[in-house]
């Protein structure tokens, strides 16, 4: 995009994405140029169409994040994106547990944790005497 006005820029970079970060709209007002840059490798190697589909490049995404521990609201934006593409909350699933080998439990911690609250997954509660483990996401 080439308009020189955050605003429209902010509202074209939701339209592409299907979401945009707290540092997106800080930066559209207080450091433009830098946002556009930053956005223009985004787009290159996530949006523009080119070999991979945008499910794919989603997965990726995610599988990232969670390796990388990213914030649970950045992880939840992509999964959210995937589900708009038409992803089933099982294939997200599969993705994240991609992080498993060679990330470890903790890391997928995060984007299951993640995964859960924007899907809703429930579990079984044990009918036995436990003591409460939590999410085990680091909250």
């Amino acid at each position: 995009m080439t308009t020189t006005d955050p605003q429209e820029y902010i509202d074209d970079m939701a339209r592409k994405r299907g979401y945009v970060l707290d540092y997106h709209k800080v930066m559209a007002k207080h450091d433009f140029p830098v946002l556009q840059a930053a956005n223009h490798v985004v787009s290159a190697a996530y949006l523009d169409q080119r070999t991979l589909d945008r499910k794919t490049k989603e997965l990726i995404f995610i599988v990232s994040l969670t390796v990388m521990r990213a914030s649970k609201g950045h992880i939840q934006s992509h999964i959210r994106v995937a589900l708009d593409l038409g992803l089933s909350p099982r294939e997200i699933l599969e993705a994240i547990e991609i992080s498993l080998p060679e990330a470890g439990i903790v890391a997928f911690q995060t984007g299951f944790e993640a995964w859960r609250e924007v899907v809703g997954a429930e579990g079984i509660e044990p009918t036995v005497a436990v003591h409460e483990g939590g999410s085990g996401a680091g909250q």
